[in-house]
């Protein structure tokens, strides 16, 4: 038998640190003479320090009139020198400022601290706001705190942060170097936020559901699987957050929503990613006319809090939020745009096979689906809320009472971007049951929503209240409001193919 403790005895086997190249090799250096001077590379707790957009606030109007004092910390961006000045720009994530340095106003030690500096770098400031000649809102700097050591070249100069994949890959990079990256993703978190705000404003409770699901469901769409090894059961990664919340409704929690990532074992392109954040809300005794009013008020104050103006800019176009917004039939857009009767099975069928859409054993209302996604959607400008879908493509939705071949069921489009989904919850369980056990003609078994969810039917035996659902694509709203042409430009980390 071989002896354990020989293992790895070869100094060859050992992992080794990767060699520095040219850029990081000069750091290093800069690195040691910091040590030199008897300062922490690597920084330390830098307190009462206010945000640059803060301390350009207190820069006198005058220029050469000498200001508060102020502390703050970012990155350095930029530097050049003029004799015995030094000139930098730091970047925080408010903003940005100039940094004056004099040799005449720093000690030998804080002197030689500026000379063991790199762009990237990340410091502490204290000193005096003042505007200079060429009226340039400027710290005039008394004192310098090393509180990072960066090793790391930037981008170049002149060609910055450019290579796409690379800039996924290290979103770091992105966020620093690239203007309005960083920007727009703290726009995310404020979009987010006001969301949140407009819902508790109506008395609506933030719930957290299961991630694992037992039966994928919720939504015709093909789940990640997963096994749960100690159970010995094979589980998916959910796909909607939409039979839970409904669960807590037929509990009696009667407005709720959840703010959450779901799970598509999908494709990629401008508007879809696996992995992406949704929100579901669901609102007892109310109906899809209900979601729409709240879905107009949801959004017209995400425009506010990132716009003065209820118009903003998108590629070349604009998109006016004023409210109230478009709604128009589904049936009525399809004979517009298809022209035939969404109901003509003949001239559906002829027109579908000219399309190239597959029509073999396929039911009628899903070729009407596919050509209105073909022939309508990308007409549809907005915002406009496309309303009444064909019934038997809405398995968990209400049918109109005067009408039961029709669902109440809403889409809202922006430039031809389905931002938002609505219903008028089905609570019948017997139509939902009839409807799990039929499914959709033509759905894949490996699709979700091929299996019966036996407890969500009986949680409606049970008793769950009429009511309105709504599920919004928060990635979507963010592109549309930040006027971001692919969804990887708003997700901090979108999923890639793993490097070779």
């Amino acid at each position: 038998m071989a002896d354990d403790s020989q293992q790895n005895s070869n100094p060859s086997d050992t992992p080794k640190r990767k060699k520095p190249d040219r850029f990081e090799a000069a750091r290093l250096v800069k690195l040691e003479q910091i040590e030199e001077l008897g300062h922490d590379p690597w920084g330390q707790r830098f307190d009462d320090h206010i945000s640059i957009e803060e301390a350009r606030g207190k820069c006198p109007e005058e220029t050469g009139e000498l200001g508060e004092k102020v502390r703050i910390a970012g990155r350095l961006m930029t530097r050049r020198k003029a004799g015995k000045l030094r000139f930098f720009d730091i970047k925080d994530w408010s903003g940005r400022i100039q940094l004056l340095v004099s040799r005449g106003d720093l000690s030998e030690e804080q002197w030689k601290l500026v000379g063991a500096l790199d762009l990237g770098d990340l410091v502490g400031i204290d000193g005096f706001m003042k505007r200079t000649d060429s009226g340039e809102i400027s710290i005039f700097v008394e004192d310098l705190t090393v509180l990072c050591k960066s090793l790391a070249q930037p981008p170049e100069k002149f060609h910055g942060a450019k290579d796409i994949e690379l800039l996924l890959r290290q979103r770091y990079i992105d966020l620093i170097y690239n203007e309005g990256v960083l920007e727009r993703m703290l726009k995310r978190t404020e979009i987010i936020s006001t969301v949140r705000d407009t819902l508790r404003a109506h008395k609506f409770v933030e719930a957290e559901t299961p991630v694992l699901h037992a039966i994928a469901g919720g939504a015709a769409a093909r789940p990640f699987t997963t096994h749960h090894n100690a159970l010995d059961i094979d589980l998916y990664l959910r796909i909607a957050l939409e039979l839970h919340l409904k669960r807590l409704m037929v509990g009696g929690v009667e407005r709720v929503f959840e703010i959450g990532r779901v799970f598509r074992n999908e494709g990629i392109d401008a508007t879809h990613n696996p992995e992406f954040t949704m929100i579901e809300i669901y609102q007892a005794y109310g109906n899809y006319e209900s979601m729409m009013d709240l879905t107009e008020e949801i959004i017209c104050n995400c425009v506010k809090s990132v716009s003065d103006s209820m118009v903003l800019p998108w590629d070349d176009k604009e998109i006016d939020f004023t409210a109230p917004w478009k709604r128009e039939k589904y049936g009525d857009l399809f004979k517009e745009h298809a022209g035939i009767e969404m109901t003509d099975q003949a001239g559906v069928l002829e027109l579908a096979k000219s399309l190239g859409l597959e029509t073999e054993g396929v039911h009628h209302d899903v070729l009407v689906n596919g050509i209105f996604e073909e022939k309508v959607e990308d007409s549809l400008v907005g915002p406009v809320f496309v309303i009444d879908y064909p019934a038997s493509i809405c398995p968990l939705t209400k049918r109109k009472q005067d009408n039961p071949d029709i669902a109440e069921r809403f889409e809202l489009f922006i430039h031809g971007m389905e931002l938002a989904n609505a219903y008028t919850e089905l609570n019948d369980p017997r139509l939902q049951e009839d409807l799990f056990l039929t499914q959709l003609d033509g759905m894949s078994e490996e699709d979700s929503m091929a299996k019966m969810d036996n407890d969500f039917v009986q949680a409606l035996k049970v008793g769950m209240p009429p009511a309105g659902g709504l599920g919004i694509g928060i990635d979507r709203l963010i592109m549309i409001l930040t006027d971001a042409r692919s969804i990887r430009d708003v997700i901090y980390f979108p999923l890639l193919r793993p490097e070779v």
